[in-house]
């Protein structure tokens, strides 16, 4: 990795400098490699020295012209770059040789994760009340790429998906079903759902007394064997076989799921009621109004608030004996670190994934070293929580071990919204879905519209089949924004089927399948070509080429999957251009040789990128 040999050899000589001006290292002090964005300036660029020259009190170009020397005189920067420079006003310019790049074997996969390090993943988490809208596949979408570059960094990866069936939510969808009329026909069992949540929550209004059946349901689902808690775990098991059928159209699956009754069936809150009643974090409030509650208590500093409901001091099990979602969450998470002493037994549940059960086998997952959660940024706070009561616990390394990739949520943009019959005279930019109101856009409907267009612009039926396409499409939409930003749903926006998508990026890739059938032969080796007589464009594009094993690794750093759709628009992008002013085929030998070769690379690379993004690499299109 290139970025690595600078930085390692930098490393090094910034050392040799401070010592022998009796200095030591700041703290904070970090080489970072960047890539200028003129080519002119090199293939990598370091400001060091610039960050040096307060404490060494010197001109800053004058410890660039220092740093560089002293670099040149190290084998590794000589094998790999055929300049260096310092450049005003502290700038160390590299330029690779890229004989020597080209030269060189292909880079291994990043493994440089303890393969005995097991990551256990959880996202998806659907309510099992209703069908699957565009917020969800956003989640999933981003947990299964990050399982995928966890698994490709060599972390032994476990995937859960998370079932709610004590919850509100499919107890408003439970009452709905017994006490509110529907005529309707409806595809599937989820969409009538959507319509029979969003009724009930519109009758609460008019019928208070609704709301006292809800309740009575929501206890009959946690005490279980009665027939509202049939009713209730019948209809969330048709919902979340419903969800798994329509991630896997999206190349979305998992190793188990995690029932939320069988955490309270298997004891494993009683376990973790008991260790918490055991600290003085943890206590039953006997007067205010949380009396009869127990209570987490915060310590440290109090928390930035995320939503007005939540108090420094989280309510786990309410006055009437009923748990809230983190007291069960809490749980769960001794369980995913092997700390309860408790475990489920599984039962086989749909296409070779293994779920909670009242009866069944034992089986070792769980256990784990790290623990991922995607969740959006509005359950920070409960998040946030669970780490507090492993910390309360004495469980230090399980709470820092545990990370929250939080995203921002999905909304609509003001013509799809207008399109769903909200009401949009405020003008605003976007706005929320609810489910209780019964507007979003299900992911199932998206992916339909998706894949008439792609039908109806496809000038061929080779290849890849119009919905498999749509699903990889608007996969690609929902990861190229950065996880932070609040993505603004809109209906032509999110079917485009040209610029940064992911039917783009196939596309290029077909066409490099395509450049290379034609030669019928693998191109293994660039053959000899000179670098200063080599086109803008095929720099460029090696230069991309040169960029992806550290690019890859800043996104498993930073749990980023967005970075990769970035590399990769780009990588695209820069081939289609050397496609179109580089002729392949017709150059004379030495070049079409290195050009086959160019375009092999390319093809590998964009391979791996999109195996990471769960899209496919299509031969054809």
């Amino acid at each position: 990795m290139i970025h690595r040999i600078i930085v390692s050899a930098a490393e090094d000589v910034v050392s040799q400098l401070l010592a022998e001006a009796g200095h030591r290292r700041p703290d904070g002090l970090r080489l970072l490699p960047q890539h200028p964005s003129n080519p002119g300036h090199g293939d990598y660029s370091l400001n060091t020295a610039m960050l040096l020259a307060s404490l060494l009190k010197r001109n800053p170009l004058s410890i660039a012209r220092e740093i560089k020397d002293r670099l040149l005189t190290r084998p590794v920067i000589q094998n790999l770059f055929r300049k260096l420079e310092a450049a005003p006003p502290g700038f160390i310019n590299f330029y690779v040789d890229w004989e020597k790049w080209a030269a060189a074997p292909l880079p291994a996969d990043s493994t440089s994760a303890d393969r005995r390090r097991k990551v256990v993943i959880e996202h998806t988490s659907i309510n099992p009340n209703k069908s699957a809208h565009i917020g969800h596949l956003r989640n999933s979408c981003i947990g299964d790429t990050l399982a995928r570059m966890l698994k490709k960094a060599g972390f032994r990866v476990e995937i859960h998906n998370y079932i709610d069936d004590l919850g509100n939510q499919l107890a408003d969808t439970v009452v709905g079903l017994l006490h509110t009329p529907s005529q309707d026909r409806h595809r599937r069992f989820g969409d009538f759902c959507w319509d029979t949540y969003s009724g009930i929550n519109k009758a609460y209004q008019d019928d208070p007394e609704l709301q006292e059946k809800r309740a009575r349901v929501l206890h009959a689902m946690e005490e279980g064997g009665s027939s509202l808690a049939w009713i209730g775990s019948l209809t969330a098991e048709r919902i979340v076989r419903e969800h798994l059928e329509e991630m896997k159209t999206f190349s979305i699956g998992y190793d188990v799921l995690v029932w939320e009754s069988s955490i309270v069936r298997e004891g494993l809150w009683s376990e973790a009621f008991k260790r918490l009643q055991a600290t003085p974090s943890f206590v039953q409030e006997t007067e205010g109004k949380l009396a009869g509650c127990w209570v987490l208590k915060s310590s440290g500093e109090p928390m930035e608030e995320t939503a007005a409901e939540f108090q420094s001091d989280k309510v786990l099990v309410r006055s009437n004996g009923i748990l809230t979602y983190t007291a069960k969450d809490i749980a769960y998470h001794l369980w995913k670190f092997g700390l309860l002493g408790k475990d489920f037994v599984y039962i086989p549940f749909t296409g070779g994934i293994w779920s909670t059960g009242a009866h069944g086998m034992k089986k070792r997952f769980g256990h784990a070293d790290i623990v991922i959660n995607v969740i959006d940024h509005r359950q920070e706070y409960p998040q946030a929580m669970v780490k507090q009561a492993l910390l309360a616990l004495g469980f230090e390394e399980q709470a820092h071990q545990l990370r929250h990739v939080s995203y921002g949520v999905v909304s609509l943009s003001r013509n799809t919204a207008s399109r769903l019959g909200v009401d949009t005279s405020d003008r605003r930019t976007s706005y929320p879905m609810s489910g209780r109101q019964g507007i979003g856009v299900k992911a199932a409907d998206l992916l339909d519209r998706m894949e008439a267009i792609v039908a109806s612009k496809r000038s061929r039926r080779t290849g890849l089949s119009s919905r498999t396409i749509a699903a990889a499409a608007v996969r690609y939409y929902l990861l190229r924004f950065h996880l932070q930003t609040e993505v603004i749903f809109d209906f032509e926006q999110a079917t485009e089927i040209s610029g940064n998508t992911g039917i783009y990026l196939m596309y290029a890739y077909a066409r490099a399948c395509s450049v290379l059938a034609k030669d019928g032969e693998e191109v293994r080796s660039p053959g000899s070509f000179r670098s200063d007589r080599l086109e803008p464009q095929e720099v460029l594009l090696m230069r991309q080429l040169a960029y992806w094993p550290e690019a890859w690794d800043t996104a498993l750093q930073e749990l980023a999957p967005n970075q990769i759709c970035a590399y990769a628009h780009e990588l695209a992008s820069l081939f289609n251009h050397f496609y179109a002013t580089c002729p392949i085929h017709k150059a004379d030998a030495p070049e079409k040789t290195f050009r086959l070769w160019l375009t092999g690379r390319f093809r590998e690379t964009l391979g791996e990128a999109l195996s990471l993004l769960g899209l496919p690499a299509p031969g054809s299109m």
